[in-house]
């Protein structure tokens, strides 16, 4: 069992480069004590080894297959809540810190026990200035889950502690007794709106979500997601957009009210029509293809929760 507080947990798949820089500034970090498990989705490239060599003080968990990010963070998760941790905080690998980052948050969780998670301030690593994620809603009238701040200077807006309707998973610090409630990420979804899917699971047995302005993070953003290149098709690989729409989808179905249904339901046809109609005309086939693909998957299946220990 740890005598540690807080288990980091940073997913490393293909990316030494990445998840070396995280973790070099996480070891910047002061204030409570904490571990840094590595969750590696069977990197290819040898990288899990690489960073168990220059960083021997890690607790790496190697993955024989790539359970995308919601299935390596649950590996962590699990890992946190059967070794005593108190606190858990899955963290994106494209992440820099600043060092007091980490006590923010948790003063923060141990002043408000009515709170179940909380994320940090969020700003962009190539432009420190400007706001990445300064708090996390959900519409429910539209169905429409955004972000405020983005790409704006920082000031006093996004710097009030606030609750919010979700945390995002690039920074999300939740209480290991609140995961043993709801169950930990949805395997099935893979990627994109995991964090929110668990951000309401969350809220529905009563607790709180919060933006706290003190603790200060920089991303890179998508990472994993986009190529080194543009091709045909752009940055973003086809797969992020199947992934978004269906799940998407999966979350309009399982949480909007019988009394909003009309109201997402014309909101996201229309938003899905141009999404489509965007990438006929720029003959990006492949990725048009995709979302009709993930509208068809979306509406034919469902959010699943598989892991031990899952609660719906």
């Amino acid at each position: 069992m740890s005598t540690k507080r807080i288990a980091i947990i940073l997913i490393n798949w293909n990316s030494f480069d990445t998840t070396n820089d995280c973790i070099n500034s996480l070891k910047k970090v002061t204030g409570p004590a904490f571990d840094i498990i590595v969750v590696d989705n069977a990197s290819a490239d040898g990288s899990a080894d690489r960073l168990w060599e220059i960083h021997p003080e890690i607790i790496l968990i190697k993955s024989p297959v790539n359970t995308g990010f919601t299935g390596g963070n649950n590996i962590g998760f699990e890992y946190s809540m059967n070794n005593g941790y108190e606190y858990s905080l899955m963290q994106n690998n494209d992440t820099f810190v600043e060092p007091d980052y980490l006590t923010h948050l948790v003063n923060h969780m141990d002043n408000h026990p009515e709170t179940g998670a909380v994320q940090p301030r969020i700003f962009y690593h190539h432009d420190r200035s400007l706001i990445w994620d300064g708090g996390s809603y959900f519409n429910r009238f539209l169905g429409h889950t955004y972000t405020k701040g983005v790409g704006k200077p920082k000031g006093d807006t996004y710097n009030i502690e606030k609750e919010v309707d979700w945390i995002t998973g690039c920074a999300f610090f939740v209480r290991n007794s609140i995961l043993k409630q709801t169950g930990v990420l949805a395997d099935n979804m893979f990627m994109n709106y995991e964090d929110v899917d668990l951000s309401f699971r969350i809220k529905k047995i009563g607790y709180r979500l919060d933006y706290v302005p003190s603790s200060v993070i920089y991303h890179i953003t998508s990472m994993s997601l986009k190529s080194s290149t543009k091709g045909a098709e752009g940055f973003l690989n086809p797969a992020a957009h199947y992934r978004n729409i269906r799940n998407r989808i999966w979350i309009l179905k399982r949480y909007t009210p019988w009394y909003f249904v009309p109201s997402t339901t014309v909101f996201n046809f229309f938003y899905i029509s141009l999404v489509i109609g965007y990438f006929a005309a720029r003959r990006r086939f492949t990725k048009m293809k995709a979302v009709v693909r993930a509208v068809r998957d979306g509406l034919k299946g469902s959010i699943e929760y598989q892991s031990t220990g899952m609660a719906g």
